[in-house]
């Protein structure tokens, strides 16, 4: 029995819902944004009073699966639409910084060049300091994605801590060479 996917998902009046069965489409909007994901055909997608429940037609193990991951997706899409998601990365290094030009995010982080992004559509960057980025966006899996591009554009250092890495992120150091002599 799923325990994600029997719990239902408390919608707030401001968001508009639609349901398309035959096409196996839900669509979510706030009015200046919107989602949409596609659902597979042995899922059914209600909505209730104040609540979108998700449910499955069968007990085969690819229902149980689907069953959870689909109601996880919806939940992450009414989430993104109310409250937004935001990935904080900090960036360690002598003359590492980051500079913000329009939608454009410029790193200066030890090449020869500087290293350029550009948001995109639903996509805000701000910069609290110079050595912290903050990518913020309605949807979650576009918000991780821009996060992880930034960061693999100068992966930390294990020997040094150089580099960009995510603020939760806990870096264990490793001794150099001379640290194994003794």
């Amino acid at each position: 029995m799923s325990r994600i996917g029997n719990k239902p998902i408390a919608v707030s009046n401001d968001l508009k819902i639609n349901i398309d069965d035959e096409n196996h489409i839900i669509e979510i909007s706030n009015g200046k944004n919107s989602l949409s994901q596609e659902y597979a055909d042995v899922i059914d997608v209600k909505l209730g009073e104040g609540e979108i429940v998700v449910s499955r037609q069968n007990d085969e193990n690819t229902s149980k699966a689907l069953h959870g991951l689909y109601r996880s997706l919806i939940h992450n899409m009414v989430v993104g639409l109310t409250e937004g998601y935001k990935k904080t990365l900090d960036i360690n290094g002598i003359g590492f910084r980051a500079n913000l030009s329009g939608k454009k995010l410029e790193l200066q982080i030890g090449y020869s060049h500087p290293v350029v992004f550009e948001a995109p559509e639903g996509i805000e960057f701000e910069l609290p300091t110079q050595t912290q980025i903050i990518v913020k966006g309605y949807d979650k899996q576009l918000v991780g994605e821009v996060a992880a591009k930034i960061r693999a554009s100068r992966i930390p250092d294990v020997y040094h801590g150089k580099g960009i890495k995510y603020s939760d992120e806990v870096l264990r150091i490793k001794e150099g060479k001379t640290g194994a002599k003794g």
